[in-house]
Formats: structure tokens, sequence, C-alpha cells
């Protein structure tokens, strides 16, 4: 199990050069004219945990296994996207499947980069895309629409998804994004949203994109795009795309360094990954072998069987019980067998839940 973020935003927004510095390489097109990115970009990043390489030098092995975190960078969409204007309707699908979209804002000035609009306008940036994100889930929901009120005419038990996908075009069709629907929850839309994969059903966090002056003192067009966000309750991370990038190819001290600069603790990339594993209810829990620790990731409230099934599924079958050690009893005791002599190993059942930062070894028979 892996995050999934597709990235989305207007053309020369800084989408390119935030997926650069995320993936620590020049792998996607950055150039200031609308639609560099003509093909869409796939990256496997991995996902920053301290307490994953505290682990590996406790128990002394070679290496360290993070979780992992796709991200998929599209063309730039623009207003009729969802007609196939520009490019990013063609890449629509590529993220359809994403788990979260980061929806990139550029709150920057810039005479030698390119606006669309020709100028920045968080407000009106932010419409076009969420209205072409809904435009695509109504285009798609109407083909739907018309395959089930062929269909239920045989089979009446498609009914209730008929019914569904009527009240969710209805919604959508106000204007709303689906991840504001109250329904949600029931099975009917569940089953709808797993086959076609909404747009607006995903989970969003804004990036607004600043220059370096933005980072430090704000301005106003980062004020606009937090007042959008905080009426959707959506997140807003600010990120100096460009600086990301430079820092991506610097060593630690010199990182932490510029940094210090600028009055940040961490990179602003490292904590979209860790607030995208939030928004979605996920956690990492840990194990090792005589070679390697390794993170895994999992929903929050997922039992211990469910958790082993990660790493394998005769595991989750022919699961027994799973020695537990929290990270910090790891920390203090740093060796399962001392933890044990302790007393303090947790050896745990099939109703366990696993807890975020686990040790586990899973005992199992196949």
């Amino acid at each position: 199990m892996s995050l999934s973020i597709g990235i989305v935003g207007l053309p020369n927004v800084g989408k390119s050069t935030l997926f650069n510095a995320l993936t620590r390489a020049q792998n996607a097109v950055a150039a200031n004219y609308p639609f560099s990115t003509i093909e869409s970009n796939h990256a496997v990043v991995p996902l920053p945990d301290e307490r994953l390489t505290r682990l590996q030098g406790w128990v002394g092995v070679e290496r360290a296994i993070p979780a992992r975190v796709d991200f998929v960078d599209v063309a730039g969409l623009v207003k009729g996207a969802h007609k196939g204007e520009g490019l990013g309707n063609r890449f629509l699908g590529h993220i359809r499947h994403a788990d979260a979209i980061a929806h990139v804002v550029r709150c920057f000035d810039d005479d030698n980069v390119v606006h669309v609009n020709e100028a920045p306008r968080p407000a009106d940036d932010i419409a076009v895309i969420n209205t072409e994100l809904a435009l695509a889930d109504l285009q798609q929901l109407e083909r739907r629409l018309e395959k089930l009120q062929r269909e239920v005419k045989g089979d009446r038990r498609l009914q209730g998804q008929l019914d569904m996908a009527r009240q969710v075009e209805a919604f959508v069709g106000e204007g709303a994004p689906l991840r504001e629907f109250d329904g949600r929850d029931d099975p009917a839309f569940v089953e709808l949203d797993s086959e076609m994969r909404f747009l607006t059903a995903k989970p969003v966090i804004y990036v607004a994109n600043v220059d370096e002056d933005g980072l430090q003192y704000g301005n106003d067009y980062l004020t606009a795009a937090r007042e959008i966000a905080a009426a959707e309750g959506a997140l807003v991370l600010t990120v100096c795309a460009g600086l990301e990038q430079e820092l991506a190819i610097l060593g630690d001290e010199e990182r932490a360094e510029y940094l210090s600069m600028y009055g940040l603790s961490g990179s602003s990339l490292d904590r979209l990954i860790a607030e995208s594993y939030r928004l979605l209810g996920l956690i990492s829990y840990l194990t090792y072998n005589e070679n390697e620790t390794r993170a895994w990731t999992i929903g929050r409230g997922w039992t211990a069987p469910q958790a082993a099934g990660v790493v394998h599924t005769d595991m989750e079958r022919g699961f027994i019980r799973a020695e537990v050690a929290p990270f910090a009893v790891f920390e203090q005791y740093q060796d399962r067998g001392a933890i044990r002599a302790a007393g303090l190993l947790q050896v745990e059942g099939r109703d366990y839940v696993v807890q975020d930062g686990d040790v586990i070894l899973f005992r199992f028979n196949v």
C-alpha cells in the first residue's frame, strides 16, 4: 500500500518545479511557457521517517527501506480542459487513481514567467481548476447514467446505484465538490466512486507557491489562497518551489544552513507528504530482520492481521500473533530481547489495532 498524490494547477504555476524538488532530480521539464509539460510525470518518493533510520542504527542492519509516496505531475489545466482545451485533459485519467490532490496555486509575480491569465489571481485561478475537475466528473457521470438507465430495465438491483448517480450529478452540478457530499459513506456512493474515481471526491491540499520574499513575509496572493482554503476547510501549505528545487541538490549541512536563513525548521515538501498522510488517515509501522528495516503504510484503525497482509497475503491468512514494541519502548531498550526481558513486549492477537510507529514481528503459519 502506498500513497498517491496528483499534482494539478494552471500552466506555469510551478507544478513541474515542485515535482523536480520532490523527486530530488530534474525529471520534469520546467519552462516559462504554457504546456511545457506535455506528458504526465510519475515518480516514487520515499516518505521521510526519522524513526526508520534510528531503528536501522539500533539493530545494525545495512538497509532502511522507507514507505513510498507516488507523485503524478500532469500538464497544466486551462478553462475548457474537460472539453479538450489545452493538454491537461489528456492526463486527467492519470490522477483519477490518485488518493489525494495537491493543487498548486501561483502566489508570486514574475514578468519572466508567463501566466495564462496575464497575472495571478488566486481566487479565479483556483476556481478554474475546481470547475474543470467538476465538469470532468460530470462528463464521466453522464456516460455512466446513460448506461445505468439502460441496464436497470433488466436488473432492478441497479436502481440504488442509479438513484445515487442522480444525486451525485445534482450535487456536482450545483458547483460543490464531492468531498463535501454528505452521502460519501453510503455503500451506493462508495461503490460508484470505486468505479468512477471522482476527482472532486479526493482530499485536496492547496500548495501556495511563493517567491523567496513571500516565503518570509507573505503577500496578498497567499492571503487570498488561505481565505479560499479556509472556506473549504482545506489546508494551505506555503512553498517556494524554486528554493526547494535548489535545496534538493544540496548536502545536508548546506541545506540546513539555507533553511535556517529563511527561518524554516525543515523542508516544506516533507510537510506536504506528512500532511497528505494525515489527511488520508494513514500511518506507518516498522519491521526489521537481519538485513533491513522497513516502514509499511496502512490505514489508521487497521488490525494486526490487516497490517500483516500488506507485507504478504499469506501472513494475513496464516496470522497467529504479533509481537509489538511501541516505538518509545524500542527507543529506550533498542533491542527486542531486552524489551522481552523487561516484560514490555506486547503479544497481541487478531483484534489488536496497530499504532503509528509500532515495531512489529508477525508470527504466522502457512
